[in-house]
C-alpha cells in the first residue's frame, strides 16, 4: 500500500511538472521573427526617404559573398554613400510585466570606413513609406563604425519622448563574419548586451542611463571620525627584543683573510682583517606586524538618499512597439542583415543564434578562401602596376635621350651658323 500511494505521488509531480512546462512554453511568445526567406517583401516596405535628393540606397536581397549556408539570405546594403531605411508592421505588443528580447545577425563584408549597422524598434503611427531621419523610436540597438576610432555598439532608450545612450562605452565586432547581438530588458529594469550568445554587459537602466537622478549621492558634508582606524597591520605590542640583539654588530673582520707576508708590522702598522658584513646582523629591532583588531578599513564618503530621486517602476516600459526598422548611412555598401527577433524568451533566441552558427565554420573557410583570392589578385595588381611603372620610366628615358640628341644637334647647327655669319 506504501509503494502504491509512492507511485500515486510520483505520478502526480510529474503531471505537475508537465503541466508547468505547458504553461511556461504558452506563456512565451515569438512577436515577430524574420529570416528573409521568400516573400520578404509583403512583410517590409522601403522608405523613399532621401529618394528625391538621389541619396537613397536600396537592399539585395543575398547571402553575401561568403556564407555558411549559401539558400540563407538577408538584405544586403548596396550602395557607397548612401542613407538605407525599411521597416515592417508587426503586432503591437508592450513589454510591460515581461521579459523584451531583441536580436538580429550583420555582417560587414566591405571596408565600412564609416556606417551604421543598428535596428530600431518604432512606436505610434510610422509612415513606412517616409520612415527615416527624425521618426521616433523607442529603442536603438547596435553597432556603429567609424575610422580606426569609433567601434561602439549602441543602446539607445526613449524615455518620455527624449533618447537616451548607454553610459558605457561598448564595443562591437568588426571582422567580416556574421555576428549575432541581443539585447534583453527585463522588467526589473534589468538588462543583458549579448554578442553571439556570450554576455558581453549587463546592469541596471538605474545606473547605466541619465534616465533618473540617481537613488543614492554621496555625502559631501561627511566627514571621516578622528577615531577612525584604517590601519590593516599594527606592531605587535606583546613583541619584546631579543636580549643582546643591539650587541650583534653590523660588520666583521673576515675570518678567512690572511695576512699578507710582506706585511711588515714596524712600516704598516699591527695588521687587521678587513671587514665583511656580519651575517648574523638583522637590522635595527623592529616589532613584528600583526592584523589590527581594530581596523575599520579605508574610510569611504558614505552614500545617502537623494532627495530629488522619484521612482518609476515602469521605467522599463517602452511605448507599445507597432515596427521594426533599419535606418542605418554608409559610406561604403555592404552590410548584410539577418535573423531578426523579437520575443520574450532569451532562450530562444540562443536557439537561434545556435541554429545559424551551426555552419559558422562553412562561413570561416568560405571568407578565409576569398581573403586569399582577394590578396592574391592586389598583389597581381600591384605586380601589375611595378612592370607598367617600369615600362614608363623605360619610355622617359628613351624620350630624354632622344630630346639631348636633338639638343646637342640642334646647338651645333646653331654654332655653325654663327661662325659662318661672322666670316
Amino acid at each position: 500500500m506504501a509503494n502504491h500511494n509512492a507511485l500515486t505521488k510520483l505520478k502526480m509531480l510529474a503531471l505537475f511538472c508537465f503541466v508547468l512546462m505547458r504553461v511556461s512554453v504558452s506563456v512565451s511568445e515569438i512577436i515577430f521573427e524574420e529570416r528573409f526567406d521568400d516573400g520578404w517583401k509583403s512583410r517590409w516596405v522601403t522608405s523613399d526617404w532621401k529618394k528625391g535628393e538621389g541619396k537613397a540606397g536600396s537592399f539585395k536581397h543575398t547571402a553575401g559573398q561568403w556564407a555558411g549556408d549559401p539558400d540563407d539570405k538577408g538584405i544586403q546594403t548596396s550602395h557607397d554613400a548612401k542613407h538605407f531605411a525599411i521597416s515592417a508592421k508587426i503586432p503591437e505588443f508592450t513589454n510591460k510585466n515581461r521579459t523584451l528580447v531583441l536580436q538580429y545577425s550583420i555582417k560587414f563584408e566591405q571596408d565600412i570606413e564609416c556606417g551604421g549597422g543598428y535596428i530600431k524598434l518604432l512606436s505610434g503611427f510610422v509612415n513606412q513609406k517616409k520612415f527615416g531621419g527624425d521618426t521616433p523610436y523607442s529603442l536603438m540597438f547596435g553597432p556603429d563604425l567609424c575610422g580606426t576610432d569609433t567601434k561602439k555598439l549602441h543602446v539607445i532608450l526613449s524615455y518620455q519622448g527624449q533618447n537616451y545612450p548607454i553610459k558605457k562605452d561598448l564595443q562591437c565586432e568588426t571582422d567580416k563574419l556574421t555576428h549575432f547581438y541581443t539585447f534583453i530588458l527585463r522588467p526589473d529594469a534589468s538588462y543583458s548586451v549579448l554578442v553571439d550568445n556570450r554576455e558581453r554587459d549587463s546592469g541596471s537602466m538605474y545606473t547605466d542611463w541619465d534616465i533618473l537622478p540617481p537613488r543614492k549621492l554621496r555625502d559631501t558634508k561627511a566627514k571621516k571620525p578622528k577615531d577612525w582606524d584604517e590601519r590593516e597591520y599594527i606592531e605587535d605590542p606583546d613583541d619584546v627584543k631579543p636580549e643582546g640583539y643591539d650587541s650583534i654588530p653590523a660588520e666583521i673582520p673576515d675570518p678567512d683573510a690572511k695576512e699578507p707576508e710582506n706585511w711588515d708590522e714596524e712600516e704598516d702598522g699591527i695588521w687587521r682583517p678587513p671587514k665583511i658584513p656580519n651575517p648574523a646582523y638583522k637590522g635595527p629591532w623592529k616589532r613584528k606586524k600583526i592584523k589590527n583588531p581594530n581596523y575599520q578599513g579605508e574610510w569611504k564618503t558614505p552614500w545617502i538618499d537623494n532627495p530629488e530621486f522619484e521612482d518609476d517602476p515602469d521605467l522599463y516600459v517602452l511605448k507599445p512597439i507597432k515596427y521594426v526598422g533599419i535606418e542605418v548611412w554608409q559610406v561604403k555598401g555592404g552590410s548584410v542583415f539577418d535573423n531578426v527577433l523579437i520575443c520574450d524568451d532569451p532562450d530562444y533566441a540562443r536557439q537561434v543564434v545556435d541554429e545559424v552558427f551551426s555552419n559558422r565554420e562553412i562561413e570561416k573557410e568560405a571568407f578565409e578562401e576569398a581573403e586569399k583570392v582577394r590578396k592574391a589578385r592586389e598583389e597581381e595588381e600591384a605586380q601589375r602596376a611595378r612592370e607598367d611603372g617600369e615600362r614608363r620610366r623605360r619610355e622617359r628615358g628613351h624620350d630624354r635621350r632622344h630630346r639631348d640628341r636633338y639638343r646637342d644637334k640642334y646647338r651645333r647647327h646653331r654654332r655653325y651658323d654663327y661662325d659662318h655669319d661672322e666670316l
